[in-house]
């Protein structure tokens, strides 16, 4: 059911069967001069009955909204070519090769599996991701009129003004946008307040977490009345923010410790030295889909401790091993 948040502004909550966020936050602003959907689901059954009922209800019909995407993300993006038929779907214009240009989708896959092959995680697990991995199983479909967005740049749509701010980290592109007349933040994946947004490492970004402390930093900045992330409950942003700061820095401690005390190794090994909060006996038994995001974010903390010359990263024979300096 979709609820009213603040004036003609709806949350609609979309369900992510089987995933363990649970659930989307789409949200609708509704305006004179027409509707604007932010963000939409997976591209799955239970996603899309939610969406477009919860839609109906609000009296908008597939194809009677521009969608704007907080980023590139398969549990944001999925729908949105059905919702916004032809109309346009606002994105960054850093996430937008990845949903707008095949061959760029294409390439951009090859190089994230050749980076977690040099890190050790085994290729019986990663034969079968192109069905176990939401973030390609469940992604839009190509076709749809994208429009890439810059950083700083204004909207006027759905009866507001828009401020894209671009806060890089959770993917290159992540952006939150900011109503100044209203005060209200979306912070798409950015900032979540009861879950920590998984930061992994690009290769189009050789240091992703920097990237991301330095976006909290910049987001910290802003005073909204009201947060509203993609993900579960809203909350007191720079408490938050203060949190994911810390957070971070104790596991920056965690896998420099890991390397300590097991030099020489790759990511996929080292992750299994870390702590992880997921329902699983042990390492072995992580779901394929969780252990590529555990191990993801094991090298972009990796990755951040050797732009910060803590550690020394070396690969033989195509294998990584890092040691500590």
């Amino acid at each position: 059911m979709p609820e009213e948040i603040a004036a003609g502004i709806y949350r609609i909550p979309v369900p992510l069967v089987g995933n363990p966020l649970k659930e989307l936050n789409a949200y609708l602003l509704k305006g004179e001069d027409g509707n604007l959907l932010v963000d939409t689901g997976f591209r799955q059954p239970a996603c899309r009955e939610a969406l477009f009922s919860a839609l109906r209800e609000l009296g908008v019909r597939r194809g009677e909204t521009e969608v704007l995407l907080t980023h590139l993300h398969s549990d944001h993006s999925g729908l949105a070519p059905e919702a916004a038929g032809g109309q346009t779907i606002y994105i960054s214009e850093v996430d937008r090769p990845s949903l707008d240009e095949c061959a760029y989708r294409d390439q951009s896959w090859k190089d994230m599996e050749g980076r977690f092959r040099e890190e050790g995680f085994p290729l019986r697990l990663m034969a079968n991701m192109n069905e176990t991995n939401p973030a390609r199983s469940m992604a839009p479909p190509s076709g749809g009129h994208y429009q890439g967005l810059t950083d700083g740049e204004m909207l006027e749509k759905g009866g507001c003004r828009i401020q894209c701010l671009l806060m890089p980290g959770h993917t290159p592109g992540q952006m939150c946008y900011w109503l100044p007349d209203r005060g209200v933040l979306f912070t798409g994946d950015h900032v979540l307040f009861d879950i920590t947004p998984n930061i992994t490492s690009w290769p189009i970004m050789p240091d992703a977490l920097g990237a991301y402390l330095e976006s909290l930093r910049k987001i910290r900045a802003y005073e909204p009345e009201l947060a509203l992330p993609g993900h579960r409950k809203s909350g007191d942003l720079k408490a938050r923010v203060d949190e994911l700061l810390r957070h971070h820095q104790h596991r920056l401690e965690e896998a420099l410790n890991a390397v300590r005390t097991h030099p020489g190794q790759g990511a996929y090994a080292l992750a299994s030295h870390m702590t992880w909060k997921i329902r699983a006996s042990s390492w072995e038994d992580f779901p394929v889909a969780q252990k590529w995001f555990a191990v993801g974010e094991c090298m972009s903390h990796l990755d951040h401790l050797t732009a910060l010359g803590q550690l020394r990263r070396e690969t033989t024979g195509g294998k990584a091993a890092y040691y500590a300096i």
